[in-house]
């Protein structure tokens, strides 16, 4: 038999080199590549057999069998699948990402054969990450229905192989890695049934191994014989359990499987809150069990927090992070995803910029706010345990997901003047319940129910029974730059800008007043703008107020006092900016004050007095005072003189 020896094709050396050092960050991928490959020459002769059962040789025991030799210092992969000639050996493996899975893909597609193997490798790119832990390969195979001989591939990965004729009694493919020094621990037992475990766990045939242990001899009837040694015995053990429970029906499932399936996958022994399966056909198909948890994960709003959805390939294990499956906001969920048409080559680390990844996380990204939706229809306390936990994260795609916005937005709930403590109302509930005449749909943020529900913001609208919704989750701030209207109304934060509540009828009656209050307390107003003039923008009468003195408002597009803690607490620059003070001129204090200002302009109890309302609006918006020591002072001396 002649040995032939051969050169790979131009440029060939530095696609091995790329591959070897720079295509997989973890070198055990390889085991994982050569599983796939020998999987998929399994599949090929099942589907191939059925036009011609000449071909399985009264073979069908399928399986792919590992065999680690310490002593030799090599790694075996055999399989009993449909094997290569010589002149598909020097096609396929001697052009490196030449595959020939590919063009037997390409070929069915041409035959437009509805019942095609579902192919896992590219064989070609993954072959050769072998030489990442081996400095020799021999690849020893034989085609099924073929001559007698076989063909025997051979290389160091320098450039060259060699390929000759074999004698090989029975169909299929050897590949006998000849393990470099260092990579030696890919022949230890605990270390190769990790591998399995982690990458091809699911693979549906078996992937076997010799495993030898040690043992008491025992008699006929299985007992231990006192002082009759050991023995060594051998047996052939399956190390992975082909369950993948995404590829059965879900009539076939149980509650208990899919919890099951649920805690191995998670590391969370509560039971989920939801659980979604289904399969995808069309442009992309791929199949998807995934959860909605029952509680949030301690890291959850960590910057390093994993995301919890894995992704495989035809069953093959290829990351438990792939960011690109689900939009962050989503990145609770945990679950599987098992695509049948993404590409197993070069982009095989990196499928995150793959276009089918793309089509697959819209395709999940709608089916679990449908979830969510029918959630929130049909069973709201459920929804509520849900939105307790995840609410916040599921408010960040607001901003960042414009597609699905208006999904998400219909998923949000709230608090509100016309709710009790705990219960809450969506935006739908709240825009259906409007009375008649109000324009914008009201809101006010801040830090918790107690101090919204307490604002002097709320006056005006308490009294014209107006409903405000409590934002009162930090996030919310970011929320409502998002969401400006909801089915053409306006969204409108209570605490910037002019504040619009009245009929034309009202407005009218009240800019008569106010012009009247203008010019009552008008050169009082100008002494309080002087007076205050480092710390507010302006000073103007209030038409928000109706029982508190003052208030502070912030511009339309301005920051809020609320916005200012959470930028604070975030440690971000604050811009310094100086708000509105609004007066009530129904308040008695204004009454006073333009008194004393008549009496007597240079008294110096008018700059006190001014203070004293700014701090006090800074207090009632839960902002800090500058000087507390001199507030609580004019504070004492007032009640002294209103005590006389």
């Amino acid at each position: 038999m002649t040995k032939t020896v051969k050169k790979f094709e131009t440029e060939v050396q530095q696609l091995l080199d790329l591959v070897i050092h720079s295509l997989y960050s973890n070198k055990e991928i390889f085991l994982r590549e050569l599983i796939s490959n020998a999987s998929d020459a399994i599949d090929k002769i099942k589907f191939e057999s059925h036009s011609n059962m000449e071909l399985l040789e009264g073979n069908s025991d399928w399986k792919i069998k590992l065999h680690a030799d310490k002593e030799a210092g090599t790694l075996t992969v055999t399989d009993n699948g449909i094997g290569m000639s010589m002149d598909e050996v020097a096609e396929n493996i001697g052009t490196i990402a030449k595959s020939g899975t590919k063009s037997f893909v390409a070929a069915l597609k041409e035959q437009n054969l509805a019942d095609n193997p579902e192919l896992i490798g590219q064989f070609g790119v993954g072959f050769y990450a072998s030489f990442m832990v081996a400095d020799k390969v021999v690849l020893t195979t034989r085609k099924a229905g073929g001559k007698e001989f076989g063909c025997r591939w051979e290389s160091t990965g320098d450039g060259s192989y060699t390929i000759e004729e074999c004698e090989k009694e029975t169909r299929g493919t050897e590949i006998v890695l000849h393990l470099k020094d260092e990579m030696k621990e890919f022949l230890d037992e605990w270390k190769i049934r990790s591998i399995v475990k982690k990458y091809s766990d699911y693979v549906q045939y078996p992937v076997v191994m010799d495993i030898t242990r040690t043992e008491p001899v025992k008699d006929a009837e299985g007992k231990v014989i006192e002082g009759g040694g050991t023995i060594e015995k051998t047996t052939e053990e399956t190390l992975n359990s082909m369950k993948a429970i995404w590829t059965r029906s879900k009539s076939e499932i149980t509650e208990e499987e899919y919890d099951e399936f649920y805690k191995h996958i998670s590391h969370d022994y509560d039971k989920p809150l939801s659980t979604i399966h289904y399969s995808a056909e069309g442009v992309s198909e791929f199949k998807a069990i995934v959860y909605i948890p029952s509680h949030k994960p301690y890291d959850l709003f960590l910057r390093d927090h994993k995301k919890g959805v894995h992704l495989y390939v035809k069953r093959v294990y290829i990351t438990d992070n792939c960011e690109a499956l689900l939009p962050d906001y989503l990145r609770f969920i945990k679950g599987v995803v098992d695509s049948s048409d993404l590409p197993l080559n070069v982009s095989r680390e990196i499928l995150q910029e793959d276009v089918q990844i793309k089509r697959i996380q819209k395709s999940l990204v709608g089916k679990i706010l449908s979830t969510l939706a029918e959630m929130k229809e049909k069973n709201f306390e459920e929804y509520l345990k849900f939105y307790a936990e995840f609410g916040p994260v599921l408010k960040e795609g607001i901003h960042f997901d414009h597609a699905n916005k208006e999904k998400i937005q219909d998923l949000l709930l709230y608090e509100s003047s016309k709710t009790e403590k705990g219960k809450y109302v969506s935006f739908k509930e709240y825009a259906e319940r409007m009375p008649e005449g109000q324009k914008e749909i009201y809101f006010i943020t801040g830090m918790s129910r107690e101090a919204v529900e307490n604002s002097p913001y709320m006056e005006a609208l308490r009294k014209k029974d107006y409903e405000v919704l409590y934002m009162i989750d930090p996030v919310d701030e970011w929320v409502v730059q998002a969401i400006t209207e909801y089915q053409e109304k306006h969204l409108k934060a209570i605490d910037r800008g002019d504040l619009e509540i009245d009929t034309e009828e009202e407005k009218k009656e009240k800019e008569a007043k106010k012009e009247e209050a203008k010019k009552e307390y008008g050169s009082l107003m100008e002494f309080i703008q002087e007076t205050l003039k480092e710390k507010v923008k302006e000073v103007r009468l209030s038409s928000r107020l109706t029982d508190s003195a003052c208030c502070l408002v912030a511009d339309e597009m301005g920051l809020n006092a609320n916005m200012e803690k959470i930028l604070k607490a975030m440690n971000q620059e604050v811009p310094e900016a100086k708000r509105i003070l609004e007066l009530n001129p129904d308040h008695q204090i204004l009454q006073v004050m333009t008194a004393m200002y008549e009496k007597d302009k240079a008294d110096p109890k008018l700059k006190d007095y001014s203070e004293l309302l700014f701090d006090q609006a800074l207090l009632t918006e839960g902002s800090p005072i500058k000087d507390p020591l001199r507030f609580t002072k004019l504070v004492s001396e007032l009640m002294v003189v209103g005590g006389k």
